[in-house]
């Protein structure tokens, strides 16, 4: 049924029924809670397009990505996403995933914000220096971002303690006596991938141990980049006993060329990844890994942030920092004997 049959099936005005259910405050609470109780027994939708014309609101949250193939196969963001999809459900709402090339992401930005195709954006891999957030700060549209950037004014955000989990993985590795220990990073433009250098760095100098500048190598986030990164460890010489690669999806292609070289990881060099590693064809090792526990129950907590967010909480609240964990795999161990 449409509005106006709805209405006077319950003796209403449609303009009534339309304010109890897009929840304006001046319909009283009992006429509200008839209409909604009303709605559920009848089966009644409101027409999403007259809803955005009421409220002005999309019931959507937009997530803006520049996709690489690798991602699709990457298990944390697939968990991620299905965290924030299951969460914005419960309210009714819809996560709309909008594909951007790296060259025009930000006009992109521009486009979606401008046009309020949604009501709300999570930012994900975030820069040091973040055009997207300033950008989006400086609109005053809300957004919540995965991962820190340097902002002016405080804002939204969920993270995992970077620094911690590299110092973790690098603990590790010079309690089996490892003093040349290498690190495989993404891009240092990206926020992560310069805190996880840093712990990294942190962790060698609590070991008392000097970072070998030729084995800080600057990677990518794709297995054919990580790839070629251990090939360039792997001609070093002396060559490192031990990497950190931090991102788990060159660390795919790390593993292969160690495969491809005849290096058993554990046994001829030690390897440990930063983030959950996916399923490996031909791998029947465990990965030792500093690991983002439970990424579907943080995706959740990202559209909590994003639903606290529309709400109007205060934004200087609205930040969680989660701990990683390392999880003892097959692919390090002693140095060689």
């Amino acid at each position: 049924m449409n509005l106006r049959q709805f209405a006077a099936l319950l003796n209403l005005s449609p303009t009534t029924v339309s304010r109890a259910l897009n929840g304006f405050p001046e319909v009283n609470a009992e006429t509200r809670e008839r209409v909604l109780a009303a709605a559920a027994q009848y089966g009644y939708r409101p027409n999403t397009v007259a809803r955005r014309l009421a409220t002005g609101r999309t019931d959507s949250i937009g997530l803006i990505y520049p996709f690489e193939p690798s991602d699709l196969g990457d298990p944390v963001f697939l968990d991620v996403i299905a965290g924030i999809t299951e969460r914005l459900a419960e309210e009714q709402m819809d996560l709309v995933i909008v594909s951007a090339a790296k060259s025009n992401e930000l006009a992109t930005y521009h486009r979606v914000v401008s046009g309020s195709r949604v009501d709300g954006l999570i930012v994900a891999r975030t820069q040091v220096d973040d055009p997207r957030l300033n950008y989006l700060q400086d609109k005053n549209f809300p957004f919540v971002a995965h991962g820190r950037s340097n902002l002016k004014q405080p804002y939204p955000w969920f993270d995992y303690d970077n620094e911690a989990g590299m110092r973790m993985a690098v603990e590790r590795l010079a309690g089996f006596g490892h003093r040349d220990i290498a690190l495989i990073s993404s891009p240092l433009n990206m926020n992560f991938a310069r805190q996880r250098r840093q712990g990294f760095l942190l962790g060698l100098d609590a070991a008392g141990l000097e970072p070998v500048p030729e084995h800080l190598v600057v990677g990518g986030l794709a297995p054919g980049q990580g790839s070629e990164a251990m090939e360039r460890l792997l001609a070093s010489s002396p060559r490192p006993t031990a990497v950190v690669v931090d991102n788990n999806v060159a660390a795919v292609g790390v593993l292969q060329a160690l495969r491809r070289a005849g290096l058993v990881p554990g046994r001829d060099i030690s390897v440990v990844v930063f983030g959950n590693m996916p399923a490996l064809d031909g791998e029947a090792s465990t990965v030792s890994a500093v690991v983002q526990p439970e990424p579907r129950k943080a995706g959740r907590t990202l559209a909590e942030l994003m639903l606290a967010r529309l709400a109007g909480k205060p934004v200087a609240g609205l930040t969680q920092l989660w701990k990683p964990v390392l999880v003892a795999g097959d692919t390090d161990g002693p140095l060689p004997g």
